[in-house]
């Protein structure tokens, strides 16, 4: 039988359950950012996103989040503009449900956003 060389299998890679789930403190987009809704995930670490300015982009996942932060159609999150590309954006935050409802109950988000339902 091959001897086990690695530090761990699977579960490892998982790695402790980080309790996210937690209030954490709710961010406000500041320039050079926009709230956008996911359209649709394209793969790669790419989806396709309306910002509530109007335009459509594509959003690429930044490192940090990939593979540890899910994210779904009809999700809201908070997206880094390009000052060098307008059609492309960096997702920089996921709100959680409850976070999207606060932020539509302060007005940061206009009220034909439909939060917690796929809206494609």
């Amino acid at each position: 039988m091959p001897k086990n060389k690695g530090k761990g299998g699977k579960n490892r890679k998982r790695g402790k359950n980080e309790a996210d789930d937690e209030k954490r403190e709710l961010i406000f987009k500041e320039d050079g950012q926009e709230y956008a809704q996911v359209l649709r995930m394209l793969g790669n670490g790419r989806c396709e996103a309306m910002c509530i300015d109007g335009t459509k982009r594509l959003c690429h996942i930044r490192g940090k989040m990939h593979k540890k932060v899910w994210i779904a159609a009809g999700d809201i999150v908070l997206v880094g503009l390009r000052d060098y590309q307008d059609d492309k954006a960096d997702v920089i935050l996921k709100y959680m449900s409850d976070e999207a409802r606060l932020l539509k109950a302060y007005g940061e988000l206009p009220e034909n956003i439909k939060v917690g339902t796929k809206n494609t």
